[in-house]
């Protein structure tokens, strides 16, 4: 009968140590995740709550949109995003299929190719505008030497500035997205393309019926994301023409930085809010990209 109970008592001993060590387990994955909570709430929740606050006023948006620069700078930001965007999406395309390529050097022109996105950004692109300077930068030397005639003023025309700026953007940031879609080409089976040369397959049968259906939400999804990552991109503006001349090539990201300088700190953050309805409904097509 001792030698019953005793079986008996240790078989029902054993569902609570294993729950105890349960209990135990959670207890310190909980303890491990609450520095992560601590910085989230810091460095995101609490700066994004305080930055609302700050823009909660009406009359913070009446002068907002009462100041002319901003209409300026939401046409500045919609060419940013439409123009440069996708320019750089289709090069990135096409240098993709390039870099693919079995070929020795390939590995060494793609490590240059990709410096530009490897340096920081602020010695590079202000590097960029001391050779744009119209009296001694290297540019307007070399036209002047080989032509006699004085260089324009790169950064002294609203269009030509906001079109430099796009070129820098792309410059610095066309290396990423290249690598991005070199991966995608990678993973197409290379028995798709045996077949397609066997049956008299083009170059653009080929792009047209293998290779963009299975890069296309890839490609997509890409561009997608860059909208939303350049729209917090205030680099390329702002380390390039400063937002001049006269204030003329802002983008939202650059503009809450003058005001900001201007100490007005409600119409700054004022500017950011703005910038919600260009950022949400890309988030919202990229969820539903990646969905799918």
């Amino acid at each position: 009968m001792n030698t019953t109970n005793t079986i008996s008592q240790a078989i029902s001993d054993r569902p609570v140590s294993a729950k105890s060590t349960t209990t135990q387990w959670e207890f310190w994955g909980r303890v491990m995740v609450v520095p992560y909570l601590l910085i989230f709430f810091i460095f995101v929740v609490y700066p994004v709550g305080y930055g609302l606050w700050l823009a909660r006023h009406p009359d913070s948006y009446e002068r907002l949109f009462a100041d002319p620069i901003f209409y300026r700078t939401v046409i500045n930001t919609l060419v940013f995003l439409v123009v440069g965007i996708n320019i750089k999406m289709v090069i990135a395309l096409m240098l993709s299929g390039f870099f693919v390529q079995k070929r020795w050097w390939i590995s060494i022109v793609s490590m240059i190719f990709i410096l530009p996105w490897a340096l920081p950004s602020i010695p590079t692109i202000l590097s960029v505008r001391f050779m744009l300077n119209p009296e001694w930068g290297i540019i307007n030397t070399q036209i002047f030497q080989l032509t006699g005639a004085d260089g324009p003023n790169w950064l002294n025309d609203p269009v030509l500035a906001l079109c430099l700026a796009m070129v820098m953007h792309i410059w610095k940031s066309l290396p990423f997205w290249t690598l991005i879609l070199v991966a995608a080409r990678l993973s197409i089976p290379g028995e798709q393309y045996e077949a397609a040369s066997v049956d008299g397959a083009t170059n653009w049968q080929k792009f047209r019926f293998i290779t963009w259906p299975s890069m296309k939400t890839i490609y997509l999804t890409s561009t997608i994301l860059s909208m939303i990552w350049t729209l917090g991109d205030f680099n390329s503006v702002y380390l390039l023409t400063g937002g001049g001349p006269a204030d003329m090539t802002h983008v939202l990201a650059t503009l809450g930085i003058r005001y900001l300088r201007l100490d007005q700190v409600d119409l700054a953050m004022a500017s950011i809010v703005v910038a919600m309805p260009f950022v949400l409904p890309l988030v919202f097509f990229m969820m539903k990209r990646l969905s799918k």
